[in-house]
């Protein structure tokens, strides 16, 4: 059933291509900025994991929404400090806006269904 979501499949799928990602960066970051950008990933999926299964979903888009914000912060940080390059934040940027179009359909969907 969480398969069926879209915004999960995406989601995860950024998660795959962030990891090689943030195991590139240099050994000192991977363990600071590099933890805490996969965590924060790992939260966003595990919030619409929460989302989907409750009924009231509006705790769990909120939180996901701030995780997304959090981990755009966390990405540009990543590029200024040039753990990554244009390129991968652009894909890495892409990806993330992508993510926040159907969490906010999602959180639309929602609000007006209640």
């Amino acid at each position: 059933m969480l398969d069926d979501l879209v915004i999960y499949q995406k989601t995860y799928d950024f998660m795959l291509w962030l990891h090689p990602v943030v195991n590139k960066f240099p050994k000192a970051q991977r363990f600071v900025l590099g933890q805490r950008i996969e965590n924060t990933t790992l939260d966003l999926v595990h919030h619409m994991i929460v989302a989907n299964s409750v009924r009231d979903k509006t705790v769990a888009l909120q939180q996901a929404s701030v995780g997304l914000d959090e981990l755009r912060i966390l990405i540009r940080l990543a590029k200024d400090l040039r753990f990554v390059s244009i390129r991968q934040y652009e894909l890495a940027a892409e990806r993330m806006n992508e993510i926040g179009r159907l969490l906010y359909g999602w959180m639309s969907r929602f609000s007006r269904a209640a």
